[in-house]
């Protein structure tokens, strides 16, 4: 609220009436936002101020308009308003907060509280505190319970609370820190941040320390706490990933196996299911179990096809490792700078600045892995529900789609371009990638089928990635992965 001095020298106002932080400060200068910006009581524009009155024992003040109306601040923390009244005794006609019904009740006498403060009423209310002086805050009731307030007799407790009453009464405003919330006071304070005398000084300082500073570290904090989360995540997948690769290496290579079959092939009886062969590798005898209805040279190729996969699964598992560490490097140098940040100005660079690897302002991440086929996109689902997303959001009618058929698998989708015929070894290329990505994975040869997606719809009730097809055509592939692209 912005009024002026009768030298013309601006004055404010400002109300906050946040449950977070009820205050009031009177900044030397005032820019009204450009948005969700509205005059509240127009019926006060360029009225003169007679007079500002206190009202005893209570939380709560109003500003007497010389036409008559009057302007009430009711700070009674979580339910502070402020309340327009056209006389004294009547009710309001206007709040500011509107939520607040049983404020639509309240007249200024009714808050009013001319209480005695003397020996004959605190006996009257048995030294009750509460009763006694009703808008003791929790500061001073922490005072007098950290005196004894509790255990002493009638005549003590007065003297302790004559004692907070003068402490009270003295004009020196503290603010202090405490379990991570700014607190103002009367009382003597060893841990002051800030001290003055001023009222208004102190109030201002309070609205610096308990709401703009409060907000900057709780931002802080929130950031802060993302990036500790995520750096904890980082270094558990590196420590999970290197036990993997370690486990990896340590196992014989399938075609070893192979190797051995193949060089003892003239050893192997017809139909046997277990032979002990020489292993050249490790200069012993070990025993190989064999498939039954499979040749042994058959089953040597599945094994070279299996150490094929094994090491693009390898070169994967490094690959992501290798981006996993700079991520954490990534990490900890943001954790880092962030902790440096002292200042809102300084924290809202830091936001902008850069490609944050903070979750909470890293992109979404896209339900597919994106791949390219002779300058087509490929994009392949990367769980059940993932591909319901894919088809949802991402695919248009004219895409390719692609699954292996008669097995669980990712939904694979050939990006349609206009004019542009879509290659033969592009579809291939996708089809392989789609028995990659099933349960055809192992197979020798897989049968893929594809459609254009207007002619793939989801059914209401089915599970996650099931849909009906419909005109759909079956290509017989490879299985391959992305390194046999």
């Amino acid at each position: 609220m912005e009024f002026h001095l009768p030298d013309r020298t601006p004055f404010f106002i400002r109300a906050l009436l946040l449950p977070s932080a009820t205050c009031l400060s009177f900044p030397e200068d005032f820019r009204r936002s450009k948005k969700n910006n509205v005059d509240l009581f127009p019926d006060l524009v360029h009225q003169k101020v007679r007079q500002v009155c206190l009202l005893d024992y209570e939380r709560a003040f109003y500003l007497e308009f010389e036409s008559g109306p009057l302007l009430l601040f009711k700070m009674h923390g979580s339910r502070s308003n402020i309340l327009l009244f056209h006389s004294k005794e009547g009710n309001p006609e206007k709040l500011f907060r509107k939520d607040l019904r049983e404020d639509q009740n309240i007249t200024i006498p009714e808050l009013e509280k001319p209480l005695l403060l003397n020996w004959e009423r605190f006996v009257a209310v048995e030294g009750n505190a509460s009763q006694f002086l009703p808008t003791l805050g929790k500061l001073p009731r922490a005072w007098l319970k950290d005196h004894g307030y509790l255990e002493a007799d009638l005549e003590s407790r007065f003297q302790l609370m004559l004692q907070v009453i003068d402490l009270l009464d003295s004009p020196l405003f503290s603010i202090f820190q405490e379990q991570d919330q700014y607190r103002l006071t009367l009382l003597p304070c060893e841990q002051a941040l800030e001290t003055s005398t001023d009222p208004i000084i102190a109030a201002n300082l309070y609205y610096q320390k308990a709401v703009v500073r409060q907000a900057f570290e709780l931002q802080k904090s929130r950031l802060l706490r993302s990036l500790a989360d995520q750096q904890r995540k980082t270094e558990n997948y590196l420590q999970k990933t290197r036990e993997k690769l370690a486990a990896m290496e340590a196992e014989p290579a399938p075609s070893q196996i192979a190797d051995i079959i193949m060089a003892n092939l003239h050893q192997i009886p017809p139909g046997a299911e277990k032979v002990n062969l020489y292993d050249f590798y490790a200069d012993k005898t070990i025993e190989i179990n064999l498939k039954r209805g499979q040749s042994p040279q058959k089953q040597a190729e599945n094994l070279y096809r299996k150490n094929k996969n094994k090491k693009i699964e390898f070169e994967q598992v490094r690959q992501n490792l290798l981006g996993k560490e700079r991520l954490l490097k990534a990490v900890e140098s943001e954790k880092a700078e962030l902790e440096s940040v002292q200042d809102f100005r300084s924290l809202k660079k830091f936001m902008k600045t850069g490609n944050r690897t903070s979750e909470t302002t890293k992109p979404e991440s896209l339900p597919f892995k994106k791949f390219e086929l002779l300058g087509f996109e490929v994009w392949v689902g990367k769980s059940a529900r993932s591909n319901d997303e894919l088809l949802r959001r991402y695919a248009w009618k004219e895409d390719l789609w692609l699954h292996a058929k008669d097995v669980s698998g990712s939904h694979v989708i050939i990006k349609n371009q206009s004019g542009k015929t879509l290659p033969g070894p592009v579809l291939e290329k996708a089809a392989s990638l789609a028995a990659y990505y099933s349960k055809s994975k192992n197979s020798s040869l897989a049968a893929v089928m594809y459609t254009p997606c207007k002619y793939v719809r989801k059914v209401k009730g089915s599970p996650p990635g099931a849909v009906a097809v419909d005109r759909e055509k079956v290509l017989m592939v490879r299985p391959e992965g992305p390194g046999d692209l």
